[in-house]
């Protein structure tokens, strides 16, 4: 297989292309700075395209089978690659948490990837695969019917905070954070929906105070489950940590991103329950270290799994989630389905 890996000399590129060459792989780095991916190709072969090119971007796709995406911030650019990959005849996946970009990416480009025979699907990380994936699996469980509701909960703890790129991607979608995002209601993805909880209660602990949030899977579930309300939510402590942008000079001056023993020392949390419309109720957590270790992983990993139908999927859409899951434990990922909510 050989895979395009966009970005590839950005703190969370490096990963991604870390974790692809522990397999026998071809990898291609490509992104915008000649000189940059030069000192981290190792050998490999390097293509140079602009966001802005499609022509060069289509060109240094093409004979891929696919692209991993790691240049943020994926709401203004995203597209446009999630594009040229299509155009190329390329699966496609990103390691964006911007719930903005998933939905644009459905709503745009599905017909496209469908007629080009392709796959495509964003947030193949830590933020977007987990949460999608548990509530599949919680559907089944709970008989494979119609649920009433799926609510998604995030908790991050520990850790040496963001790298600059995140902090590019999400305090530019600052105002999208602190209103909550998107939920689901009834047909339709808005912004005005009222929270359907005040706490989480993660693994181990008491409840804690809990927002409405804007994760990627309140974009993706419905696309695949009959479900008539979504919401995501996170811990409140960290929702406040995006309460302000932050300028673009704070952020250049910041390091890079934190060392492996630091985001070794990270915990993350993603909880899930699901309502039936008659009121039976169950619920699903996964757990793990080093958020951008496991988005290196997913994205890595996920896109050499990738098996489905063309068009723009959601990760339970095209990974098997619980053989999926299971192969996450090396990388020490526990996950169970069933507990009551």
């Amino acid at each position: 297989m050989k895979i395009v890996i966009y970005g590839a000399y950005g703190y969370q590129g490096r990963l991604v292309l870390a974790q692809l060459a522990r397999h026998d792989t071809e990898i291609v780095l490509a992104g915008r700075d000649a000189r940059r991916l030069a000192a981290d190709a190792g050998g490999r072969e390097t293509r140079v395209a602009a966001l802005t090119d499609h022509d060069a971007l289509v060109a240094a796709f093409r004979g891929a089978d696919a692209v991993i995406n790691c240049a943020g911030p994926f709401t203004p650019s995203g597209t446009a690659v999630a594009r040229a990959a299509i155009a190329a005849g390329c699966h496609y996946t990103d390691t964006s948490g911007e719930q903005l970009h998933v939905k644009r990416i459905y709503d745009t480009v599905s017909a496209d990837a469908e007629r080009a025979g392709v796959i495509v699907t964003p947030a193949m990380t830590d933020g977007g695969v987990p949460g999608d994936l548990l509530a599949r699996l919680l559907s089944e469980h709970l008989g494979g019917g119609p649920l009433h509701e799926v609510l998604a909960g995030h908790r991050v703890s520990g850790g040496g905070g963001m790298s600059r790129g995140s902090m590019r991607s999400l305090f530019g979608t600052v105002d999208v954070l602190k209103s909550g995002g998107l939920a689901y209601e009834d047909g339709e993805w808005r912004a005005d929906v009222q929270p359907r909880l005040s706490s989480l209660t993660f693994p181990g602990d008491s409840p804690v105070p809990a927002v409405r949030f804007a994760l990627n899977e309140v974009v993706t579930i419905p696309h695949h489950l009959e479900v008539a309300h979504v919401q995501g939510f996170v811990e409140a402590e960290l929702a406040a940590l995006f309460s302000d942008a932050i300028p673009e000079e704070t952020i250049a001056a910041q390091p890079e991103g934190p060392d492996g023993d630091t985001r070794r020392g990270e915990r993350w949390t993603i909880v899930v329950q699901a309502t039936t419309p008659d009121g039976h109720r169950a619920g699903a957590w996964a757990e793990g270290p080093d958020t951008y270790g496991t988005t290196a992983v997913m994205a890595a990993e996920g896109t050499l799994r990738l098996s489905g139908p063309p068009g723009v999927r959601a990760p339970a859409e095209v990974l098997r989630p619980a053989a999926f899951l299971d192969a996450l434990a090396p990388y020490g990922i526990t996950w169970k389905v069933g507990r009551p909510a």
